[in-house]
């Protein structure tokens, strides 16, 4: 097992389990103890007892880590970890204690594993989710770890075992973790001979057994220190194994080769994709410099065009190389200033250039995501010296194009990554059977001196024909493919991994067959995760496949289910039919705009008893206000395209000549933003990267020094520095979707809508994440998009916790048609909801953390507080129902405004988050003239701290006419 992911998971598992949302990537490998919040005193879980089995198979690995986590807390909590996994490693399986035994998971579709594990957790009930995030990140999240209780998990990781000449070496990293209380250890090998031991440990005793050799070692009160190292004698010729998988056999062929490098012909013109974003500061800079002396050594004289790679491609830089020398563009790399998301797409292959050199994590998460085509002639090497870097989507592009991945660890790596540059060597160039299909190599060339194959077998007995190529010159190897081949526990999974790996190069365009690979094989892919649930019942209700025991009983509930999702689907539409009609009856109604009459001092205690207008005339200092006018009775049916009714008139006879917004400019007062706004435009740049590695791992500093950068004008810097919220959690969706929202403010749609989509794709349970991509298509003008992706929040069923979505949704597409400036297709639209509702006043708060509830709060010029509490106001202002689950919208709306001022609040009532958590960021859009061509609209972002916070957003000014 390698010394980075022992590292990563033990040291991580053992201190990092974090109680935060998302614990920090920027400064992995090694994550460090991270809490948020303001529960000053909660520590992290801590490891109280490891078990780690190691099984050996061929060349393949399996590691078992059993461990048990202890929560010093006073409280119940969630432990989320993040983790990477080197190119060779991968889940193999993953398992959670319930009710005494060790449940294993199951696969289910990425987004519906979220879905279901936060629907789970907010009903207290026991669920545990593997993930890909990105790349070769996992994240492992576990509810719950009770208050000063334990929790017990195990994950299986598989490995190739590296070759060291004619031996397997094994290594397992121990020094990487805190003190053990209880400490075990199993390692079982395939070997004819016992394995040499090097490192720690050495007091093993290895002991003949069934299948090999053996051997196990218990420790209380253990502190590991150092690495263990094993080592045994590889097989010297081709080696088969088979395996029996849910009807059907695959296999998996390993075959020796012999060294044959052999220096290649450089050519004259080479483009260099340096990936400049803030992820590419975690790499191995000096060991990429090490690797292009010796490529510009081998090159002798020549030119490059080098293209830096962040947020947007940037120009491409020209530099002569002469007679190997390279210190021009060796200085020009050197002076990187590392900032901003990764974007792959963005640039051009130039058809002069023969060969690219991609250096970058691979880890793609802005933008189009597709990386350009290249041309025939052309080759590319990807060069990853990061640790958790996509190194899938590497090689598949690597092979696409004719080179290869590389990886690139330290400067010790230098040497042989400089081989696998500057040679040819023997390469898969076509793979045959008699009767074996699927065929697929894990590469199409032999690392560690082996090439793997795999594929699914059709006859007893078959011939594998292995087509090879070194310096043009073909040949084949032949490997018989037998009914008396060893078993090997992975070999269909193998086969598996080697497929999805092949579809790396477009995931994209290759998520529906990842996904049903993913889920058959049960593997952790970007489509598919591993997901234990406490009960049957929550297999069926969320139509997941349990494990084999559960079965029986889940077809039998699962059949009620089914007729009850189509019954709710038909009922959700009737529902907002229904809520429709009676916000028409609402918009309908001639409200009086008129000076309120003084309520009856009975009348007045009762409404303060109750905290409507009564409460809102104290808390405004004006006079009480009459009682809210009740909600209308719903009306009758409308026609589906019925004409809207005439503005009614102000009862003085007035009617508003102008409406204004006036927003409270948000702006941070931390010491890093006085100096950004005090900074010459020269300066400030420099100045925010140098407050930069202070704040890397926050989302406020980002947004507070983009703000700056906007109101100085600075706007590609500006949209450069807000990228950077991509690099910071991989695929946390509350990050993300404020990053939308900022860009869409910065003007940036064509920016914002990628974000959403990959929102849209992550947390599709949720309607923010359709009504938010719609919104930013309506202001990329996709007009059509934009209304098909809103319908989509009213026709689901949603759960219970986000009121009211689908009106809100409805009355924003239904002003799209109104002023799209071309006839839009809406005949799949239900015409009983094709209305447009006009508003002189609209007033949208949303939020970023999930679990919490914040309040729109409008007060209007009679000093009446429209809120939660008081949704109908004299004159007609309307409250949307309160959302306390999360997220928002909430939402104010005024068909006919009362001239006068009308005061914007949020406010943060509270939150039942499992973790800890910061500052909430909100986000509020002041629309006057909404649903008209006329509209006008504001948008501000800002931070509300801890429960009970008010803040003034701003407000609305309604001029009158003069005269009657």
């Amino acid at each position: 097992m390698s010394h980075a992911l022992w590292r990563a998971c033990l040291a991580g598992l053992a201190t990092t389990l974090l109680l935060a949302a998302t614990p920090p990537v920027i400064n992995l490998p090694m994550p460090q103890p991270f809490i948020s919040g303001t529960r000053a005193n909660e520590v992290p879980i801590q490891l109280k007892q490891l078990d780690v089995r190691v099984r050996v198979a061929g060349s393949q690995a399996e590691t078992t880590l059993d461990m048990t986590f202890h929560n010093p807390n006073g409280r119940q909590l969630e432990g989320n970890l993040q983790f990477p996994l080197l190119p060779h490693q991968q889940i193999a399986g993953f398992a959670l204690d319930i009710d005494g035994a060790m449940r294993p998971a199951v696969p289910v579709e990425k987004a519906k594993g979220r879905e279901v594990f936060d629907s789970i957790e907010r009903r207290q009930v026991d669920p545990a989710l593997l993930e890909s995030t990105a790349g070769n990140f996992f994240r492992l999240r576990i509810y719950p770890i009770p208050a000063q209780g334990e929790r017990r998990v195990q994950i299986r990781i598989s490995e190739s075992i590296p070759r060291d000449g004619q031996q397997y070496s094994y290594r397992l990293p121990l020094d990487h973790f805190n003190a053990v209380a209880d400490f075990h250890l199993a390692i079982d090998l395939p070997s004819r001979q016992a394995p040499s031991l090097q490192g720690a440990l050495t007091q093993l005793q290895f002991k003949p057994s069934a299948q090999g050799y053996s051997a196990v070692l218990d420790r209380d009160n253990f502190t590991p220190r150092g690495q263990l190292q094993l080592q045994w004698p590889t097989a010297a010729a081709p080696t088969v194994y088979r395996q029996s998988f849910d009807g059907e056999h695959f296999f998996v062929a390993e075959l020796p080769v012999a060294d044959t490098a052999t220096p290649r012909a450089l050519p004259r013109q080479i483009g260099l994709l340096w990936d400049s974003s803030s992820s590419g500061a975690r790499r191995q800079h000096a060991a990429e410099l090490a690797l292009l002396d010796r490529y510009f050594a081998a090159m002798g004289n020549g030119e490059v065009r080098l293209v830096r790679l962040r947020d947007r491609a940037e120009a491409v830089q020209h530099f002569r190389i002469v007679n190997g020398n390279w210190e021009a563009l060796r200085s020009a790399l050197q002076a990187t200033q590392y900032d901003g998301a990764t974007a792959l797409d963005g640039w051009h292959p130039h058809p002069g250039t023969a060969e690219y050199l991609l250096f970058s994590d691979g880890l793609a998460n802005y933008g189009s995501g597709s990386f350009p085509k290249l041309g025939s002639h052309q080759r590319l090497y990807a060069i990853d010296s990061s640790n958790g870097g996509d190194s899938t989507r590497l090689g598949a592009l690597a092979s696409l194009y004719g080179g290869r991945a590389i990886q690139l660890g330290s400067a010790q790596d230098v040497p042989l990554a400089a081989k696998k540059l500057l040679n040819d060597e023997a390469r898969i160039v076509g793979l045959a059977a008699d009767s074996a299909e699927q065929l697929v190599a894990a590469s199409p060339y032999a690392e560690d001196g082996l090439l793997r194959i795999a594929g699914r077998l059709r006859s007893a007995n078959d011939t594998l024909r292995i087509k090879l190529l070194l310096n043009g010159q073909a040949s084949e190897q032949r490997i018989a493919l037998r009914t008396d081949a060893p078993d090997h526990p992975h070999a269909a999974s193998l086969w598996a991994r080697y497929r999805i790996a092949q579809l790396g190069a477009e995931p994209q365009l290759n998520r529906g067959e990842i996904t049903r690979l993913g889920k058959r094989f049960s593997l952790v892919t970007a489509e598919t995760s591993l997901l234990v649930l406490d009960n049957v019942d929550d297999y069926a209700r969320y139509d997941i496949t349990p494990p084999a025991d559960y079965l029986p009983r889940f077809e039998k509930i699962r059949a009620g289910l089914v007729r009850m999702r189509v019954q709710a689907r038909t009922r959700q539409l009737e529902d907002v039919v229904r809520e429709f009609q009676e916000k028409i009856s609402w918009w309908e109604q001639a409200w009086p705009k008129g000076k309120p009459p003084r309520p009856k001092p009975a009348k007045r205690q009762a409404e303060a008893e109750m905290g409507t207008a009564g409460m809102a005339a104290e808390m405004a200092g004006a006079p009480p206000m009459a009682a809210a006018a009740p909600m209308p009775a719903p009306a009758p049916a409308m026609a589906a395209r019925s004409k809207a009714v005439s503005a009614v008139a102000d009862d003085d006879g007035a009617t508003p000549a102008h409406i204004s917004i006036a927003l409270k400019p948000w702006q941070a007062n931390a010491p890093y933003a006085r100096r950004l706004r005090a900074a010459t435009s020269e300066q400030r740049y420099q100045i925010y990267l140098d407050e930069k590695p202070s704040y890397l791992n926050s989302s406020a500093f980002y947004l507070d020094a983009a703000d700056i950068f906007l109101d100085k004008g600075q706007r590609d810097l500006a949209l450069r520095i807000l990228s950077n919220l991509a690099e910071m959690d991989l695929e946390n969706r509350q990050v993300l979707r404020i990053l939308g929202y900022r860009l869409l403010q910065a003007g940036a749609p064509e920016l914002a809508v990628p974000v959403f989509e990959r929102v849209r794709q992550m947390a599709e349970e949720e309607p923010q994440s359709f009504r938010d991509l719609g919104l930013a298509y309506a202001a990329q003008q996709r007009h059509q998009d934009a209304i098909d992706t809103l319908y989509e929040v009213i026709t689901r069923p949603w759960d219970d916790r986000f009121a009211e979505v689908e009106l809100i949704a409805l009355a924003e597409l239904n002003a799209i048609v109104a002023n799209a400036p071309t006839k839009l297709d809406t005949r799949q639209i239900d015409g009983r909801l094709l209305r447009n509702l006009p508003l002189d006043i609209r007033a949208v708060l949303t939020w970023d953390a999930d679990n919490s509830d914040m309040d729109l709060w409008v007060t209007d010029p009679n000093g009446e507080k429209c809120y939660y509490a008081h949704r109908l106001t004299y004159q007609g202002g309307r409250m949307s129902r309160d959302f306390t689950g999360g997220y928002g919208p909430e939402e104010f709306s005024l068909k006919q405004a009362k001239p006068g001022k009308y005061k914007i609040e949020a406010n943060f009532y509270g939150q039942r988050q499992q973790v800890l958590s910061g500052e909430t960021t909100l986000q509020l859009k002041l629309t006057t003239g909404f649903g008209k061509a006329s509209a006008k609209e504001q948008m501000i972002t800002l931070r509300l701290k801890g429960e009970s916070e008010t803040v003034f957003v701003g407000e609305f000014e309604v001029a009158a006419k003069s005269g009657k």
